[in-house]
């Protein structure tokens, strides 16, 4: 009989630092991991999900910028049985090595080195928490121990005109598991041999072996020139060694996925890529499908009444159709279309929505108009007040329109006439 293989003590580090600059103003009072998502999310859910539906109860969150809410819901969300040894854990920058915060997400791991000497995994598992998706990490992780690897890099196939967006790994021609080379946004991608259309891009998520993952951050800690970062400094180390493999996203299979949600993965990096995954959610076959009860995203869920819908009689109808309506919220005699209204919201009688998110608390005065834009927690829409509809109306009165034409209102930020 064959002995059957134990299974490898891991160690998941979640990378929550980031500022999120191009996600402004949603991350103007908050760490891009903690940015609201789908209604009753918050970006890291997702990850943390992932990494625990997979089976890997112990992880640690790295978080620096404006940290506050998203270590909140993590503290309050996130909760496992300590009788087991399993944890979710938010840690902060803490200077532990010199005086610098964290200079990039490879240094991040180099300054919290004493959490995987505390834990001793044989294997770590290191994703960003600011992707919307659904992966089994096992899977990645089974190839890594097979092919002996150094790093295992995650990656998902993109249209080869869109490379110059993402870092693009390069196959070797003699092992297509292997990776010759990582470029950064290259003005000249080479296809993939069995498909030269497409091109495969770093999905931010890696699988190290520890002792060269401790050997690589911690040389990288002290080498001129380097910027510190888990995709520009560490896979090239790695690529350069012959010791980096990449793991092909297409050949992950989720339980409960669809044929038309399987393989999604979207960078929500800026707000028209945040808007565009929300639309994915709302379609009647949806994109991304919320609804896979066998690969659940978890969350915080407050107890909040059910979502109410009033009025209907003549032009005075309270509805939403293909929207997703959070718990907490109510439609007042209103039109609701093709959004997401997340807890809380309050909708009057006589507003016309559509093609909108609506995050936490904000309320809708009567009459009011909204068309595509992003408004962002306890934000106040009088009577009458028209978003979305004029777009140099919303920049004069200080809302964000990005390229695609979504307006963003900020948290708190007052809505004049």
């Amino acid at each position: 009989m064959a002995r059957r293989r134990t299974n490898p003590k891991v160690l998941a580090i979640v990378l929550a630092g980031g500022e999120g600059k191009r996600l402004m103003p949603l991350t103007r009072d908050r760490a891009k991991p903690a940015v609201p998502f789908g209604g009753i999310y918050r970006l890291v859910d997702f990850a943390l999900s992932n990494v625990v539906n997979s089976g890997y109860l112990k992880i640690v969150v790295l978080t620096q910028y404006k940290s506050h809410s998203l270590d909140k819901h993590v503290t309050k969300t996130w909760r496992m049985s300590t009788m087991l040894g399993n944890y979710v854990a938010p840690v902060p920058a803490q200077q532990r090595v010199d005086k610098n915060w964290y200079l990039g997400s490879a240094d991040a791991i180099f300054q919290s080195l004493n959490l995987i000497d505390d834990e001793r995994p044989e294997i770590v598992v290191v994703v960003g928490a600011d992707h919307v998706y659904r992966m089994d990490f096992s899977q990645m992780v089974e190839q890594h121990i097979e092919t002996g690897a150094g790093i295992t890099v995650a990656a998902i196939r993109q249209p080869i005109h869109m490379a110059d967006q993402f870092g693009v790994i390069e196959l070797d021609d003699d092992d297509p598991r292997k990776i010759a080379a990582f470029r950064e946004k290259p003005s000249d991608p080479k296809g993939l041999p069995d498909a030269p259309h497409e091109v495969l891009a770093s999905m931010g998520n890696y699988v190290f072996t520890t002792d060269a993952l401790v050997k690589a951050v911690t040389e990288d800690h002290d080498l001129e020139g380097s910027k510190h970062d888990m995709g520009g400094d560490i896979v090239p180390r790695f690529v350069a060694q012959g010791d980096a493999f990449v793991y092909d996203f297409k050949d992950n299979e989720v339980p409960g996925a669809t044929e038309r949600d399987r393989g999604y993965w979207r960078d929500v990096g800026t707000l028209d890529s945040y808007y565009d995954a929300h639309m994915d959610l709302i379609s009647v076959h949806p994109i991304f499908n919320l609804y896979n009860y066998d690969w659940m995203i978890y969350t915080n869920a407050p107890a909040y009444p059910p979502a109410k819908f009033v009025h209907g009689s003549h032009d005075r109808v309270g509805e939403a159709l293909s929207s997703a309506v959070s718990p907490g919220v109510v439609v007042s005699g209103a039109q609701v279309n093709h959004s997401v209204l997340s807890p809380r919201v309050k909708v009057h009688s006589y507003a016309t929505i559509a093609d909108s998110v609506l995050l936490d608390g904000v309320e809708v005065g009567r009459y009011a108009v909204i068309r595509r834009a992003i408004i962002d927690k306890g934000v106040t829409v009088p009577e009458y007040a028209h978003i979305g509809v004029d777009h140099d109306h919303d920049r004069a009165r200080g809302f964000h329109v990005t390229e695609g034409g979504v307006t963003v209102v900020g948290k708190g930020q007052n809505v004049p006439l």
